[in-house]
């Protein structure tokens, strides 16, 4: 781990800060925990930062779930502003289904009508505001041009169904990477969590189309997402692509031994193949907690609840609104206490999964995501808002401007450059 001291040399700050607090011939004062913070701000601010994992509703970008409105969701414009977050990667995601032509028709469609979403908050909704970057290129011009800017990420590559056509038409429509599968077994590849009726392995990997899609995403310079995919699956799509990978939201196993992390093995092969770990804020894939997990679970089930969209509970009559919320207002009372219990994962939690993985593979194969409204958040990094306390600890830690600066984007956008690179298209 990295030695917890903070390196205002490193970041250019110090003498800034030194000057106007010393007379002249006399020593320079050591900053406050005021102007520690204000150089911490500018140094945020300076970052390009980029979340690689931001999940979205099926009704994103209407009236319903307006992005431009401030509360609601852990990722709207005004948080990502206020957050000093750039640039979020908004998901596609469909579900696994079975593997029949009405129902890769049905996903397909699903597909679709989120990537519409996610143009028509950029292109009608708030094209002052936001747009959509469909080279890597593109990122810091958006920036400069003082607009926040979106991707587009596919998780799950179920609704490719068995047309390798549909990878095209998703590249064509702004998608740069294309989680492999999800949770359960896909035509594509095996999932780290398979679900149902799955066997424990399916494919022993990536199966004979998943490797046409692999070279399909080469040929178009999309990049491939091995977070969700097993490490069979993870390990065959580093030895069959021909351009770096990506795990767009995963941790380290080492720290937090869940399925859906990243063992030593599989970042060091990261490393080899020249990806990029994208490592999650997402509570239970940072600090391992059985017991808490356990004892949430029984008090949902003690009170009969589960989330719902926002949309349902005012579909609701009146009397069952009032004991929905009721019911969750106990719910969020009880969870206090087991909070008490249990503390949940914080950023320094987080952090730590960077300092893991960069003493691991170093400083240039490593990255930041959130998932958030998709499950993600922790105390101290729980929406878009709050992005600038991860700088803060980073900066705590010793890291300087320009490994923070990989950290926050510039790692991913040179793989998305060197993905293009490939393209033959």
């Amino acid at each position: 781990m990295r030695k917890r001291v903070v390196v205002f040399a490193s970041l250019l700050l110090v003498a800034s800060v030194s000057l106007s607090c010393a007379q002249d011939g006399d020593e320079a004062a050591e900053p406050t925990e005021q102007e520690v913070e204000a150089m911490v701000n500018e140094l945020h601010a300076r970052l390009v930062t980029i979340d690689t994992h931001d999940d979205i509703p099926s009704n994103f970008a209407t009236a319903e779930v307006d992005p431009g409105v401030r509360d609601g969701r852990q990722v709207t414009l005004p948080k990502m502003r206020e957050g000093g977050l750039d640039m979020a990667f908004f998901v596609v995601y469909v579900g696994q289904g079975e593997r029949t032509d009405e129902a890769y028709a049905r996903a397909k469609e699903s597909a679709l009508s989120k990537f519409a979403a996610i143009h028509r908050m950029a292109e009608e909704m708030y094209p002052d505001e936001i747009e959509i970057a469909y080279r890597a290129d593109d990122v810091e011009r958006i920036v400069g041009e003082g607009k926040l800017v979106a991707a587009i990420g596919v998780e799950n590559g179920y609704p490719i169904g068995t047309d390798l056509g549909n990878v095209e038409e998703f590249y064509n429509l702004g998608g740069r990477y294309i989680t492999l599968s999800h949770g359960g077994h896909n035509q594509i590849c095996d999932s780290s969590t398979p679900r149902g009726d799955d066997p424990d392995v399916e494919h022993d990997g990536i199966s004979e189309f998943g490797e046409q899609v692999i070279a399909e995403m080469n040929r178009l310079g999309m990049m491939i997402d091995v977070s969700h995919v097993s490490k069979a699956s993870m390990l065959d799509a580093v030895r069959l692509s021909t351009a770096p990978v990506i795990a767009s939201h995963s941790s380290t196993s080492a720290l937090c031994d869940v399925a859906r992390n990243l063992d030593d093995e599989q970042l060091l092969a990261m490393k080899e193949n020249g990806g990029v770990a994208q490592i999650v804020a997402l509570g239970s894939f940072v600090k391992a907690q059985p017991e808490r997990r356990e004892a949430t679970m029984a008090l949902r089930e003690e009170l009969g609840i589960r989330r719902i969209p926002r949309s349902e509970i005012d579909a609701m009559s009146d009397e069952d609104r009032a004991d929905y919320e009721a019911k969750m207002a106990t719910y969020q009372e009880r969870m206090e206490e087991l909070d008490a219990r249990f503390p949940p994962a914080n950023v320094q939690d987080f952090v730590d999964h960077i300092d893991y993985a960069v003493e691991l593979v170093g400083i240039d194969h490593v990255g930041i995501s959130s998932d958030f409204d998709g499950g993600g958040g922790l105390q101290g990094w729980n929406d878009a808002s709050e992005a600038g306390n991860v700088t803060a600890e980073l900066v705590h830690r010793g890291y300087s401007e320009e490994d923070i600066a990989k950290l926050w984007g510039q790692n991913l956008l040179r793989v998305w450059r060197e993905v293009e690179a490939v393209a033959t298209h």
